[in-house]
C-alpha cells in the first residue's frame, strides 16, 4: 500500500485540499511553538532548583544508597532540562547566520559522521553527489542539524540491515532550487504517523522512529530557510524525505 507524497509548504501545484491541510498543520505547529516557549520558561526554573538542591545534598551525603538516589534525581532533572532546551530551540531558534554553503561538502561531513553507526547496524550508506559543487545561501550549522535529524530518523526506521541513501541534485526550475533526498529501507509510515511526524514529542515507534524533537527541529530549520519537506512512503518498502531549498543570492 503506497502512501502519497505530501509537502509541508504550499506551492502553486497543490490542490485546495492539500493547501488547506498545510494551513491547518502550520497553524497547529505555530500554536505549539507559542505553548512551548511559554511552558519552557515556567518549567526550567523549578528544574534548576531541583538539580541544584540534589547537588548540594550530594556533597554532604556519605550513605551509598542515598547518594545513588540523589544522583538519579540530578540526572533526571538534567535530562528534563535538555528536553526543554530542545523545546525552546523548536519554538524560538537562533537567528540564521547566512553564508555561502557548499552542500556537497556538508553532506560529505554528514556521511562521514554516520559511518561508524552504519557499520554497527550493518546498514549500507550511499551518498549520491553531483560532479560539481552545489552552493546555496544558508546557515551551515543549522542545516547540519536538520540533515543529522533526517539521517538519524532514517537509521532508526531501518534498525539493523538495510540501505540509507542520501542524494543531492539541482532542480530544473526557476527560481533555482536544490533537493536533498534521504531514503531508508525501513518499514514505511502510515498516514496516521505521517500526520504527526513533525510534532514535538511524537513517537512513531510502530514505524521504528523514536521520540523527540529531531524532525520538529528539521522542519523548523528548513522552513526558516524558505524550503519545504516532502514525505513519500511505501509500507514494507521504505520512506523518502526530501528537502527542497532555494539557492538564494
Amino acid at each position: 500500500m503506497k502512501q502519497g507524497k505530501k509537502s509541508l509548504v504550499p506551492n502553486a501545484d497543490l490542490s485546495m485540499t492539500e493547501e488547506n491541510e498545510f494551513r491547518l498543520e502550520r497553524k497547529k505547529l505555530d500554536a505549539m511553538k507559542e505553548l512551548a516557549y511559554g511552558a519552557s520558561h515556567e518549567i526550567n526554573n523549578p528544574l534548576a532548583n531541583i538539580s541544584a538542591r540534589a547537588q548540594t545534598l550530594l556533597r554532604g551525603e556519605q550513605q551509598p544508597d542515598r547518594r545513588r538516589a540523589l544522583e538519579a534525581i540530578r540526572q533526571q532533572a538534567v535530562r528534563a532540562h535538555e528536553m526543554i532546551s530542545d523545546l525552546m530551540l523548536f519554538a524560538r531558534p537562533p537567528a540564521l547566520v547566512m553564508q555561502t554553503v557548499d552542500l556537497c561538502e556538508l553532506l560529505n561531513e554528514i556521511a562521514k559522521s554516520l559511518t561508524s553507526e552504519c557499520e554497527q547496524r550493518n546498514v549500507r550508506l550511499l551518498l549520491q553527489l553531483p560532479a560539481i559543487p552545489i552552493e546555496i545561501v544558508g546557515d551551515a550549522q543549522q542545516l547540519k542539524v536538520a540533515m543529522n535529524a533526517l539521517c538519524t530518523n532514517a537509521l532508526e526506521a531501518i534498525g539493523n540491515e538495510g540501505t540509507l541513501e542520501i542524494n543531492l541534485r539541482e532542480l530544473a526550475q526557476e527560481p533555482r532550487s536544490v533537493a536533498i533526498e534521504v531514503t531508508d529501507t525501513g518499514t514505511g509510515i502510515t498516514d496516521e504517523v505521517r500526520r504527526h511526524l513533525f510534532d514535538p514529542f511524537f513517537s512513531g515507534r510502530e514505524a521504528g522512529r523514536g521520540l523527540g524533537f529531531g524532525l520538529s527541529k528539521c522542519w523548523r530549520i528548513v522552513t526558516d530557510h524558505g524550503g519545504t519537506i516532502t514525505v513519500s512512503s511505501e509500507l514494507g518498502t521504505g520512506t523518502t524525505m526530501a528537502i527542497e531549498l532555494p539557492v538564494g543570492e
